[in-house]
């Protein structure tokens, strides 16, 4: 039995309507009845029993119990901890673990690994595609090892690859046997930092070839491949080739197609029945066979050879500048199927990797470039014919400036222009 009387709270009046009086000295019961009164909770309203009925009206009621909000959740045994019973076992942004800066580096290193692994593969299948052969053999009288590196690059008139449809679409005539060199060319590269350079030597040069007597340069090559090509070379200019890098008709088209073509500014049109060529003036991208006629055309010349040697260099420099291109190599798309057909296409000397050709390719992208000193584009040999003779004088100082690594005279620096 309640201690408190039973009529208390309902302001004065006793259950039975009569009103009742407080005791004397109690003055909690005392309350104005001026109060503002609020509606009862209804959501929590209590049964009918006097006992535990809810306080008066005028009462001020009490606010929501704010444990009882989130019930549901404090009743899955989450104890009171903030987010107990939440996904995630109660630990904050448990629903995005997965964006923990602990589990993204952890994916960041397995992608990172996964790209190195891929890399390394990819060059090691690469290299293995290089045709290597014993080119570059010792010799009594070859020239001793000098600063820098030094290399040959033949371009041949080989027609591997080529479908006979291919050859007369590129005008390149029937394959004759033997194979004769038309472009030749040195790339010294220093060791101490300075520009590389590149030299053509034209393929009509008079030289002595060993073994056989003097001769044109390139017909070396029909002698005795690109081996008797390096000793001639070696035994004309007193450099010691350190690796060779060869490429024919087919291998020409198919890496030039690989990367999309090169771009090429002509100055004016090109019309070249023997080559194959017809281009018009103006800035636009050759794609293998204009690239191939290019290369090749000397009959629009009046210097011919000797211009066609500038022009070989001015496009082996572009190519060479778009291959080690960041649109190129960070583009694997782009990259994997020009690196595939440089190593299907290449003769290399057994000394050359793959890495040394990326280096030939950075090397020739700001490289100083001339022809060999000529004293006489149109001599005429003992044997009546038309050759080119090199001024000895000159071409002894520039092959000297390059053996020790020292800037070559600006005289003997020709550059490589366009016919104008």
């Amino acid at each position: 039995m309640s201690e408190w009387p039973d009529n208390w709270f309902r302001d004065g009046s006793a259950a039975g309507g009569t009103p009742s009086q407080p005791e004397s000295g109690d003055q909690t019961v005392q309350v104005p009845s001026a109060w503002p009164q609020q509606p009862p909770d209804r959501s929590s309203a209590a049964p009918p029993d006097n006992r535990s009925a809810a306080p008066p009206d005028h009462w001020a009621a009490p606010g929501p119990d704010r444990s009882s909000v989130r019930g549901p959740a404090r009743s899955r045994g989450g104890g009171g901890r903030p987010g107990a019973g939440r996904p995630g076992g109660g630990v904050p942004g448990g629903g995005r673990r997965w964006l923990r800066p602990r589990r993204i580096f952890a994916v960041l290193a397995i992608l990172i690994a996964l790209v190195l692994i891929a890399t390394v593969a990819t060059y090691f299948f690469l290299d293995s595609k290089l045709d290597r052969k014993n080119i570059l053999v010792n010799y009594s009288g070859r020239p001793a090892a000098s600063a820098g590196q030094n290399w040959l690059i033949a371009g041949s008139d080989s027609r591997q690859g080529l479908t006979k449809r291919q050859e007369r679409r590129l005008a390149t005539g029937f394959d004759i046997g033997g194979g004769r060199s038309d472009t030749i060319m040195i790339l010294h590269i220093p060791s101490n930092g300075g520009p590389s350079v590149l030299i053509s030597l034209p393929r009509d040069s008079w030289v002595p070839i060993p073994g056989y007597g003097y001769n044109k340069i390139n017909a070396a090559y029909s002698f005795g491949g690109p081996r008797l090509l390096a000793k001639t070379v070696q035994n004309v200019t007193g450099l010691r080739i350190d690796h060779y890098m060869g490429i024919g008709f087919g291998g020409f088209v198919h890496v030039v197609n690989d990367i999309g073509g090169v771009h090429m500014c002509i100055k004016y049109s090109l019309h070249d029945v023997a080559s194959g060529l017809n281009v018009k003036k103006g800035c636009q991208t050759l794609d293998g066979a204009k690239a191939l006629g290019y290369v090749r055309d000397r009959h629009d010349f009046a210097n011919q050879d000797l211009q066609r040697v500038q022009d070989q260099r001015l496009f082996l420099k572009a190519l060479l500048s778009k291959m080690t291109s960041a649109g190129v190599i960070l583009n694997p798309f782009a990259v994997i199927p020009a690196a595939i057909g440089v190593a299907d296409t290449l003769t290399v000397d057994k000394g050359t990797s793959l890495y040394q050709l990326a280096g030939v390719g950075f090397a020739l992208r700001h490289a100083d470039s001339t022809t060999v000193p000529i004293s006489d584009s149109n001599y005429v040999t003992s044997t009546g014919e038309d050759a080119v003779l090199w001024n000895t004088a000159e071409a002894n100082a520039l092959f000297s400036a390059l053996k020790n690594d020292q800037s070559v005279p600006k005289g003997l620096l020709t550059g490589s222009h366009q016919a104008s």
